[in-house]
């Protein structure tokens, strides 16, 4: 995988038009665009189908979680936009995603993978929700359930990248957010490292949004995010 390709840019965005314009200036600098739930809602599938026509690769990012029968449906009819990576919620149990692994590959959806804990989500946060285990402990028990239900990796933070690797070996992919470059602001990720320290922990995909979406030159910022994996 070149450097680049290891970037997908977060869209924290409803307009479709500067989020294609984005796509197009970005095409060939970064490996995809990562789409959420705010663009999603705003634009529905036809939205998705207007990046991915502009030849740039979609994570759909809609963390599906529901009962197995309806999120395989979902990830069928998220096969439909042209999306290379989307994902479900691996607290939704080993029975929803083995469904969504099986409905991916039906969909012939190149990645279908599971959130673990939201990199916004502090121990605190944790513990509020009545989960008393450590964070680690939590992430790479839902990443082996993961990995057991045929998915093919999981979205977590890069603090976990060492333990989820030890459990789940070196080909579970690890999409990683909470990525800040040294000269960014943190903004509200709490488990967040720099780029090259992620892709060295053994990170395979970064996702990052506003270093690059907030730039005052966003080509330019995604340029120098590539520079920095050079040869890592």
């Amino acid at each position: 995988m070149k450097a680049f390709e290891r970037i997908y840019v977060a869209l924290d965005t409803m307009d479709v038009d500067y989020a294609v314009d984005l796509a197009r200036k970005l095409k060939g600098l970064v490996g995809g665009m990562k789409v959420g739930k705010e663009f999603f809602t705003a634009n529905g599938p036809q939205g998705v189908e207007n990046i991915t026509e502009v030849g740039m690769p979609v994570f759909l990012d809609l963390k599906f979680h529901d009962i197995p029968n309806t999120v395989a449906g979902a990830i069928r009819a998220s096969g439909k936009t042209g999306a290379q990576i989307v994902n479900v919620h691996a607290q939704g149990g080993l029975g929803m995603m083995k469904a969504a692994a099986e409905a991916g590959k039906e969909a012939h959806i190149p990645m279908t993978i599971a959130v673990t804990i939201l990199t916004a989500m502090d121990q605190d946060d944790l513990t509020a929700i009545g989960v008393n285990d450590p964070i680690e402990d939590q992430v790479v028990r839902l990443a082996k359930l993961t990995q057991d239900s045929g998915l093919q990796g999981v979205v977590c933070s890069a603090k976990e990248i060492a333990p989820i690797r030890k459990a789940c070996g070196p080909d579970f992919k690890l999409i990683v957010p909470g990525i800040r470059p040294d000269w960014a602001a943190k903004g509200d990720q709490k488990r967040v490292m720099t780029p090259s320290d992620a892709v060295k922990a053994g990170a395979d995909i970064l996702v990052i949004g506003r270093p690059i979406t907030q730039a005052n030159d966003p080509v330019e910022a995604a340029r120098k995010i590539a520079a920095e994996l050079e040869g890592l």
